[in-house]
């Protein structure tokens, strides 16, 4: 259970561009939460191939972290931040985002119980499998439906609604990069917050981050002249705009322009 950041922009930026140096430490310093490695996934912006970078050590301790995010990658971008659920190891195989032909993934949330959602997995989805995780799952039952429907849109949101179904609890809160758009997930409205699990990492509540125990898988946006961004919960909310529950949105990686998905 995680944090998220996605962008998507008219010209190449860096992730302290889309927060400013401000918000770039106050995001990063939820590494006191969030400390079981990082990822980034950003399309290259001469030949649109996905490009990742990820370690299974904290952000905070991982010198390429801040160099990465100072360096403008591409139009569209994420960053994750992993807290990892119980029982799920902190490797490499298990850190996001997932990318495999030219898509990018990350997930916030649970999807229990794992073996469950496996087994929604075709014998090749299975196969492509390099981790544990119920994220690196629900990634691959997400190709697995883009590919049967011919159609990133569409595909999403039939996996969607099969997820929803059989998985009513779960946080389902992710970012999927595709060869022509940027997808927000926030769909988590009977999840639980994980508030047992933070108040075992802090001596006081008030030491708890922003918004995590009471708006644990919250997602806001902000719109600019010049790019679209999205945020999970953590850092100061002024200037974002709450995204509306149990919704998806696609952004036109050419245009900008924002498409609600019909659930």
């Amino acid at each position: 259970m995680c944090r998220l950041l996605g962008y998507v922009a008219r010209r190449p930026t860096s992730v302290v561009d889309v927060l400013g140096e401000d918000e770039f430490e106050a995001f990063t310093a939820l590494t006191a939460v969030h400390g079981d490695g990082w990822g980034m996934a950003w399309q290259d912006p001469d030949d649109h191939t996905i490009r990742r970078r990820t370690s299974a050590s904290s952000a905070t301790q991982d010198p390429a972290y801040s160099r990465l995010a100072h360096q403008s990658l591409g139009r569209a971008g994420m960053l994750h931040l992993r807290w990892a659920t119980p029982g799920l190891p902190v490797t490499p195989e298990n850190t996001h985002p997932f990318v495999e032909d030219g898509y990018a993934f990350a997930h916030n949330g649970h999807i229990s119980p794992v073996d469950r959602l496996e087994g929604l997995l075709t014998e090749r989805s299975r196969a492509a499998l390099r981790g544990t995780t119920d994220s690196e799952r629900y990634f691959r039952f997400v190709l697995q439906h883009v590919a049967d429907r011919g159609d990133d849109a569409d595909g999403l949101r039939q996996a969607l609604g099969v997820l929803v179904q059989h998985f009513p609890r779960a946080s389902l809160n992710a970012l999927l990069l595709t060869p022509t758009h940027m997808f927000g997930v926030h769909i988590n409205s009977r999840a639980p917050a994980p508030v047992e699990g933070l108040q075992e990492l802090f001596a006081d509540d008030d030491e708890i981050p922003p918004r995590h125990t009471d708006d644990y898988f919250a997602m806001d946006f902000r719109v600019t002249p010049d790019a679209v961004h999205v945020i999970s919960s953590g850092i100061d909310p002024e200037g974002w705009t709450p995204v509306p529950e149990d919704t998806a949105t696609a952004v036109d990686l050419a245009t900008l322009e924002r498409t609600r998905l019909d659930l």
